[in-house]
């Protein structure tokens, strides 16, 4: 996953700002106690992160790939 990628899943699964408010504010500790936020920028691997982001919301599986189906098909796998 490229951080590119990391967001527009972010953008994609938590909608009007929702995402990026919570990678500012969500602290978890599988990311040394950092915001998702802070791990990207100190270099954590985007993927990483997002599968962290994933878990501590309680997302479905699937999720953790989002970044792998195309934009326009993701309205089939519904939120």
């Amino acid at each position: 996953m490229r951080e590119s990628e990391f967001w527009s899943a972010v953008d994609w699964t938590f909608p009007d700002g929702h995402g990026r408010s919570l990678t500012q504010d969500l602290v978890l500790s599988e990311l040394g106690d950092r915001s998702p936020l802070q791990a990207i920028d100190d270099g954590t691997n985007p993927q990483k992160v997002w599968e962290a982001m994933c878990r501590s919301m309680d997302l479905p599986e699937r999720y953790q790939y989002i970044h792998r189906v195309k934009p326009e098909e993701r309205d089939d796998l519904g939120r």
